[in-house]
């Protein structure tokens, strides 16, 4: 029998409605592909919702979430839910059928995604113990929009971890009073200021004290560009700028492990490039979708690399396509496809050789020969061949760059992965001891869960190991 009011808002249903919703929140249903819905304090009061808490089971409480009335008579489907946790709809069968996870990162991130109120949890948020991982945007939403004084400066304390000054105006970012009702080339500048400060930042934290800042940055210059007015001209370089600015936010939501958050960032920015008709714009952002999508989606990875090489074909200096045949590589690696890998290495060889040259762009800082060595162990990984990966591994470590102190600190805990599969679980302990004291100064949400995973494996290895007992201890005082 068709309730007589809607589950999700309340409101009167007519009296042919079968689908268990009134129009509006059909037509606020559509968006749930994107992102999970706010949903109201009521939500989390649902018996089975309360029972799956009880049970400190996460599996069991995305279950109970997917099956509330609130989201209609049909539950969510796996696949759409799995979708925001940057997951397969098989991975997440799993999670929800198998034992209850143990990984506090996971567990957190996908908690504060779902918007698990803190006090119904077994565990406490990072968010409760470091300033890093508050969410600007959450900071009083409505008086950071009226230029609050006290989110004002929540969020000036925030920039100021991450390193921000972007010329002194980032006040543009917290108040309305400042807000351009028309935009020119300066400000243009602001956001490609920005910008700037995010990747020299990111090189030496790493994501997790400056994704929500990013993604705060780009969501506010989006918000008052759309209302603003501006000359034909500064349009173009203002759609460039904004593009540059939402890649930043997906490569740090991507390092913060924060993956569901990047594609629609991506995806608005290839968006804009094409308005602005900046191909080196727009080939930045399929080389980071390659990255985004080659774990889970790696033909689609391939594809995304690939039309950047078309895309970039004429201009492209040799490490650009260095890059992106790296890209390409690792995504053939990851479908087994060892002759695909073999061919595309040989391309990243050949470019790499071409050195350094004076149009290349400032992102691709990072693609040394530490880079080209470590994506080949990477391939090596996903194809099995844990052994060459080691040395591959073993030799980016060797030789550390200054520069890059989180990719360094990437490939340690990668080495220590491959030496787990070698069954060398000495090794794997040692890397991990290593990478344990620049987990905290450099912080990836995406290094610490593939720590975080080796710690697991080393465990279930049930070696006696005095030094892999010395790691797991050092690890879950530092990190859980």
């Amino acid at each position: 029998m068709t309730p007589a009011n809607c589950p999700r808002c309340g409101g009167r249903l007519a009296r042919d409605n079968d689908s268990g919703r009134c129009a509006p929140c059909q037509a606020a249903e559509r968006v749930r592909l994107s992102a999970p819905p706010e949903v109201p304090a009521t939500f989390w009061s649902h018996p089975p919702l309360r029972a799956a808490l009880a049970e400190r089971h996460l599996g069991r409480v995305i279950r109970a979430y997917r099956h509330h009335p609130y989201h209609g008579r049909a539950a969510l489907p796996q696949a759409v839910v799995a979708g925001w946790l940057g997951i397969t709809q098989a991975q997440l069968s799993r999670v929800e059928n198998g034992p209850p996870m143990v990984h506090l990162d996971r567990l957190a991130h996908w908690a504060q995604l779902l918007h698990i109120p803190p006090s119904a949890l077994w565990f406490s948020l990072p968010g409760s113990r470091t300033v890093a991982t508050v969410r600007p945007v959450d900071l009083a939403p409505k008086a950071l929009e009226e230029g609050g004084t006290t989110n004002r400066r929540q969020f000036h304390a925030l920039a100021a971890l991450a390193g921000l000054h972007a010329s002194g105006c980032i006040d543009l970012l917290t108040s309305r009073a400042t807000t351009p009702t028309s935009i020119g080339m300066d400000h243009v500048r602001y956001a490609s200021t920005l910008v700037e400060e995010f990747r020299r930042a990111d090189a030496q934290m790493g994501a997790d004290a400056l994704c929500d800042v990013a993604i705060h940055a780009h969501d506010r210059l989006s918000a008052w560009a759309a209302k603003a007015s501006y000359s034909r001209s500064v349009g173009d370089a203002l759609q460039s700028a904004l593009a540059e600015l939402a890649i930043q936010a997906a490569w740090l939501a991507i390092d913060a492990n924060r993956r569901a958050e990047a594609r629609p960032y991506l995806n608005e920015a290839i968006a804009r490039a094409r308005i602005a008709d900046d191909s080196r714009v727009e080939v930045r952002a399929l080389a980071c979708m390659s990255l985004l999508l080659r774990q889970d989606r790696p033909s689609e990875a391939a594809q995304c690399a690939e039309a950047a090489l078309r895309a970039s074909a004429g201009w492209a200096t040799p490490r650009l396509r260095t890059l992106l045949h790296l890209r390409a590589a690792h995504a053939h690696a990851t479908l087994q496809d060892s002759l695909g890998y073999e061919r595309e290495m040989t391309r990243v060889r050949r470019a790499f050789d071409g050195g350094e040259h004076e149009d290349d762009l400032p992102f691709i800082t990072f693609v040394t020969a530490q880079e080209v060595t470590g994506i080949q162990g990477l391939s090596y990984l996903v194809l099995g061949r844990a052994d060459r990966a080691a040395i591959c591994f073993r030799s980016v470590t060797a030789t550390p760059a200054g520069t890059h102190r989180r990719n360094q600190l990437y490939y340690t805990v990668q080495f220590a992965r491959a030496a787990n599969r070698q069954g060398d679980f000495e090794s794997a302990a040692e890397a991990g001891l290593k990478a344990l004291p620049e987990v905290g100064r450099v912080r990836s949400g995406r290094v610490s869960a593939l720590l975080a995973e080796v710690r697991s494996d080393l465990a279930g290895a049930g070696t006696s190991l005095p030094r892999v007992r010395e790691f797991i201890d050092a690890h879950d005082g530092t990190l859980a």
